[in-house]
C-alpha cells in the first residue's frame, strides 16, 4: 500500500504547512522474490564438502559385504552433494537397514551401537561408527512341505525339503530350493504347476522359523508335432535338427537346445519356438511352431596381419552362410604375403548331423617364396568331416595333388599324385582366443601309392600336440611338441612339400621358416628329411593388465638317416600383450647351436619373431 500526503494545517498553502515522505512498502510479491533471490546466492556460493568415514565393527565376510551393500550412509560417505541434513538422516536410518541386511543370514536379534562423532576441525571428517551384535541366528523349528496334484507321486520332486529342523534359516538356501522345484516341475512336464503355499514364518522371541511349502502339479504335458514356418531350408534338413519326439514329457529346456542348433548354423537371424499350448484340449499334447527369419546370405571380411616367417599379410574373406535348400554353403579365403599367398575355396555339403557333419570339396592354390623354398601347390581334397567320439573331429578324404617346387634354387620335379588322408583332431579350451587351460592335438596319416598317379609310394603320420596350464595366479606353462615319420624308400622319392622341416616362428625359433633340417654336405643346404621331433617349453608371467613377459626354450630338428643328424636348440624372451583377436607376440630367441650368423656382444646369434593371434 502507497501512503503519500500533506501535514494538518490552516489549508493548502497555509504557512508552517510541510510534506510528509511518500513511504513504498513492499507487497507479498516482492517480499516472496527477495527470499528467493537471497537463497539463489546462498546456494551459488561455494560449500565445503563433507568429510566422512562409516565404520562396521562386529562383523565379517559376506555378512558385513551385505551390510555395506545395503548401508546408504556407506554408499553416499563420498557424494560430494552430501549435506549435514542428509547425513543425519542416513545415520538414523542405518541401524534398521543393517538389521535388515543381516536376515538373509537368519539373523533376527541384532544389537546396533550407533554413534556419529563431528570433526574436532574444520579438516577433519565426520565418522559414523556402527558396533553390531548379531546374536545367535534363527534356526528351524518345523518344516510343512508337501506335493499334490497329479504328479504328486513323481520321483522328479524330492520326498523331502532339503532344509530340516534345527538347520540355521538361510534364506539363500530356501529361495534356491523353491527355484529347484519349480524348475523339477516345469521340466518334468508340470506347465500348470503353482506354489499354493511359500512362505517362512519367524518367532523373534523364541528365534524359531516355520517353513510352509505347498506345490500343487497340475496335468502332465507332452510334446506334439514339431512344424516349421521359413522360407530357405527344405524339410529334411530342418528334421535334422529336430531331437524331440511326438509322445515326450515336455520340457522347456529341449526348446531352448533346439533353438540354438538352429541359430549356431547362421542359416537364420531369429528363430522364435512357439508352443501352442491354448491347442492341447483334453489331451495335454501341445504342437511346436518354429519360426524362423532367414539371415544375410554372405558375409565379407578384410584382415590384415603380420608374422616373421611370411612378413605382412592381407586377407579377404567370403562366407555364403547358405546357397541350396539342402544347406549348401561355401567359404573363400584370399591370403597374400611375401613369404605364402593362398587361395582356399571350401564348399561344405551337410551330412548326419547338419550342425557339425559335413561333406567337403576344398580346392586350394598355394604359392610359396621362402629363403627355402619357392614354387607352387594345387590341389583339389574331396572328404568327409565328422565329429566321434568325445568331440574329436575325423577327417577322411582324399587329395588330387600338383606340386611344383623347389628347394634352396634347386629345382624338383613336377610331381602329380593321388593321396588318400585320414586326421583325428580335439581342441579343448577354456577361452579360444586366450586360454589358461586347454589343448590342442591332432594326428594325420597319408600316404600314395607309385602308379597309381603318384611316381612314389610312401606313408607319413604326423602328430601335432600343444598345451596350456595356469600354475598359479600371474604364470602359464605353454608346452609343444611335433612328431613326424615316414616310410619311403629315400627321402628324395618325396615330392618337396611332404618332407620335414624345422624352424620358424611355430616351430623352432631362432631361425627361419623352415631353414632347418638334414643339410646336402654338397652345398650345405637344407633338404627335408623323413622324421621330425621338435619341441618347445614356455614360462609367461602376468606383468599388468593385457601385458605379460615369457622366457622360452626351443629343440629338436627334422632328420633323416641318410644324413649326419644334428640338434638345435634356441632359448629367448619376449613380450606379449592381449588384445581381442588373441596374443600379440614379440620374441627374441638365441640360436644356441647351428649358427645364424655373428655373435652380438658376447651373445649368441638372435632372431626377432612377432606373431599375432589365438594360443590354440
Amino acid at each position: 500500500m502507497n501512503q503519500c500526503g500533506v501535514a494538518s494545517g490552516s489549508g493548502p498553502g497555509a504557512a508552517g504547512s510541510r510534506s510528509r515522505p511518500c513511504v513504498r512498502r513492499p507487497g507479498p510479491r516482492w517480499r516472496w522474490l527477495s527470499l528467493w533471490l537471497i537463497g539463489l546466492l546462498l546456494s551459488a556460493s561455494p560449500a565445503a564438502a563433507l568429510k566422512l568415514e562409516v565404520e562396521v565393527k562386529g562383523l565379517e565376510g559376506e555378512q558385513k559385504a551385505n551390510v555395506l551393500a545395503l548401508l546408504a550412509i556407506y554408499q553416499e560417505r563420498n557424494d560430494a552433494a552430501l549435506s549435514g541434513a542428509r547425513m543425519q538422516v542416513l545415520h538414523r536410518l542405518a541401524p534398521e537397514q543393517i538389521r535388515e541386511a543381516l536376515t538373509p543370514f537368519g539373523l533376527y536379534r541384532v544389537a546396533v551401537k550407533d554413534s556419529l562423532t563431528a570433526p574436532t576441525d574444520r579438516r577433519g571428517a565426520w565418522v559414523a561408527t556402527y558396533g553390531v551384535d548379531p546374536g545367535p541366528p534363527a534356526r528351524i523349528a518345523a518344516v510343512n512341505y508337501r506335493i499334490v496334484g497329479p504328479g504328486a507321486e513323481n520321483p522328479a520332486f524330492p520326498k523331502e525339503f532339503p532344509m530340516k529342523v534345527g538347520d540355521v534359516l538361510l534364506h539363500s538356501r530356501y529361495e534356491q530350493a523353491k527355484s529347484d522345484l519349480r524348475y523339477a516341475a516345469s521340466s518334468h512336464g508340470y506347465l500348470d504347476y503353482q506354489l499354493l503355499e511359500h512362505q517362512v514364518l519367524v518367532d523373534p522371541v523364541s528365534n524359531g522359523a516355520v517353513v510352509n511349502l505347498v506345490l500343487e502339479t497340475g496335468p502332465l504335458y507332452f510334446f506334439g508335432p514339431v512344424s516349421f514356418t521359413q522360407d530357405l531350408l527344405n524339410e529334411g534338413l530342418l528334421r535334422r535338427f529336430v531331437r524331440i519326439k511326438p509322445g515326450e514329457v515336455y520340457n522347456p529346456d529341449r526348446l531352448v537346445s533346439l533353438q540354438s542348433r538352429l541359430l549356431a548354423t547362421e542359416y537364420y537371424s531369429q528363430v522364435v519356438i512357439q508352443p501352442h499350448k491354448d491347442l492341447t484340449g483334453k489331451s495335454q499334447v501341445v504342437p511346436i511352431e518354429v519360426i524362423a527369419s532367414r539371415n544375410k546370405a554372405n558375409k565379407f571380411r578384410v584382415g590384415a596381419g603380420f608374422a616373421t616367417d611370411i612378413g605382412p599379410r592381407l586377407s579377404l574373406d567370403w562366407h555364403r552362410r547358405y546357397l541350396t535348400p539342402s544347406g549348401d554353403k561355401f567359404h573363400t579365403l584370399l591370403s597374400l604375403s611375401p613369404g605364402l599367398s593362398r587361395f582356399d575355396f571350401d564348399y561344405r555339403i551337410p551330412i548326419r548331423d547338419p550342425r557339425r557333419d559335413y561333406f567337403r570339396i576344398n580346392p586350394s592354390f598355394s604359392h610359396y617364396d621362402n629363403s627355402t623354398q619357392k614354387g607352387s601347390i594345387a590341389l583339389i581334397h574331396f572328404g568327409q568331416s565328422i565329429v566321434i567320439g568325445d568331440r574329436w573331429r575325423r577327417d577322411l578324404g582324399v587329395d588330387y595333388r600338383y606340386e611344383n617346387y623347389e628347394i634352396n634354387g634347386v629345382t624338383q620335379p613336377a610331381v602329380n599324385e593321388l593321396v588318400p588322408n585320414v586326421s583325428w583332431a580335439k581342441t579343448v579350451s577354456d577361452d579360444p582366443v586366450y586360454t589358461t587351460d586347454g589343448y590342442r592335438i591332432k594326428f594325420t596319416v597319408l600316404g600314395a601309392v607309385g602308379g597309381i598317379v603318384s611316381p612314389n609310394s610312401y606313408l607319413s603320420g604326423l602328430l601335432d600336440f600343444k598345451w596350456i596350464e595356469r600354475v598359479s595366479k600371474k604364470y602359464r606353462v605353454l608346452t609343444r611338441a611335433d612328431l613326424g615319420a615316414t616310410w619311403a624308400a629315400s627321402v628324395n622319392d618325396l615330392p618337396a612339400s611332404r618332407r620335414f622341416y624345422a624352424g620358424g616362428d611355430s616351430s623352432i625359433r631362432g631361425w627361419g621358416f623352415d631353414a632347418l633340417g638334414p643339410n646336402n654336405p654338397l652345398n650345405d643346404q637344407t633338404v627335408g628329411g623323413r622324421y621330425l621331433a621338435v619341441g618347445s617349453l614356455e614360462l609367461e608371467r602376468e606383468i599388468k593388465g593385457n601385458w605379460s613377459a615369457a622366457v622360452f626354450t626351443d629343440f629338436g630338428n627334422a632328420f633323416d638317416p641318410a644324413y649326419p643328424e644334428v640338434f638345435n636348440q634356441s632359448v629367448g624372451l619376449g613380450v606379449r600383450w592381449r588384445s581381442p583377436i588373441g596374443q600379440i607376440r614379440l620374441d627374441l630367441a638365441f640360436a644356441l647351436t647351428t649358427g645364424q650368423g655373428p655373435s652380438t656382444w658376447g651373445l649368441p646369434p638372435a632372431r626377432l619373431h612377432f606373431v599375432i593371434g589365438p594360443d590354440l
